[in-house]
């Protein structure tokens, strides 16, 4: 990418969205192509294929999407698979009409089987039974990666599929009804302290292993795709296998574990109850890095330092004033 090429992100103002726009911006970019949803509503075709057809972006960033943990995803399961099916068919068609030079679609690694084996390569997509308490999201993102692969064999376009683990930091969801695992932690532990409690509680057992990346390492992750050689992007697509690759750290912890980390940074000093009555979702979720990091990426933010600037974001923007 050019210091000047037009590149669009979409969903700009979301937890991905934002650090790919700090990260750009830090990097030098500056024709950023940004709409609000009050600007340009993605679930709206027609209002997606004028703007592509006007402004003619070089890039674009799919970080746009309809996203929540276990409860929000239990909860909205119509919402989720709709919205995420209508925005990003709206997108990356609109992307293609338009003659868009590469595209970089974002998804999640909840899209591979619950019992997957450990860690996760790109080739186990589609080889058994997803978690069922995210499947509708699971399977719009499937569509997604399908859409790209689709596209590209049928119209020669060059667009990317990247997956990442759990992401976390600034501009992340703290509402615990929509919120995914280490925010809710961060938020409980918050209060907790605020309000002098003794104990915090955490849903499930403990015992399920969760790998969390900061949202900042794969901002520079995706440019980092995004900026490979034509050699080494085309590697990356080919007709045979979907054009996908896995963002992460490579390592894992208990729930029990990011719970203490996430009191850590808080101060809470108070004890973690277990609600065995609430769901663990899936086991383990560890990431086979091994495809990017031999491209000559890796994550640089540690889980306590990244933990650590998150809860000093949401300080700062008020979002974890008690009411």
């Amino acid at each position: 990418m050019e210091k000047s090429s037009r590149i669009f992100i979409a969903g700009h103002r979301g937890l991905v969205g934002s650090a790919i726009r700090r990260e750009l911006e830090r990097q030098g970019y500056t024709n950023l192509l940004l709409r609000t949803h009050a600007e340009l509503d993605l679930m709206n075709g027609p209002a997606v294929e004028a703007f592509f057809a006007e402004e003619k972006p070089d890039y674009v960033f799919l970080a746009a999407a309809k996203v929540g943990g276990i409860l929000a995803n239990n909860t909205y399961p119509a919402d989720f698979i709709r919205d995420n099916l209508e925005i990003q068919t709206n997108v990356i068609d609109a992307a293609w009409k338009s003659g868009v030079e590469r595209l970089l679609f974002l998804g999640s690694s909840c899209i591979y089987p619950k019992m997957c084996p450990q860690p996760i390569k790109e080739e186990y997509l589609l080889t058994g039974p997803l978690e069922p308490t995210n499947r509708p999201y699971a399977l719009a993102k499937i569509a997604g990666i399908e859409m790209c692969w689709s596209y590209n064999r049928q119209y020669g376009t060059k667009y990317l599929a990247a997956m990442p683990t759990n992401l976390y930091g600034p501009g992340d969801n703290f509402d615990l009804k929509k919120s995914h695992v280490l925010p809710a932690l961060i938020r409980k532990a918050a209060d907790a302290k605020a309000n002098g409690d003794k104990s915090i509680v955490v849903w499930g057992t403990g015992t399920p292993r969760r790998e969390l990346l900061y949202s900042d390492d794969l901002a520079q992750a995706s440019v980092f795709l995004m900026n490979l050689p034509e050699e080494k992007y085309a590697k990356l697509l080919n007709d045979s296998e979907p054009p996908l690759i896995n963002i992460g750290t490579g390592e894992d912890l208990s729930i029990r574990e990011l719970a203490e980390a996430a009191c850590r940074a808080v101060g809470f000093e108070g004890s973690l109850e277990f609600d065995t009555s609430k769901p663990d979702g899936t086991p383990q979720k560890l990431m086979d890095v091994g495809l990017i990091n031999s491209l000559g990426w890796k994550a640089q933010t540690s889980l306590d330092e990244g933990i650590r600037l998150t809860y000093e974001w949401a300080k700062d923007a008020l979002v974890l004033t008690p009411a």
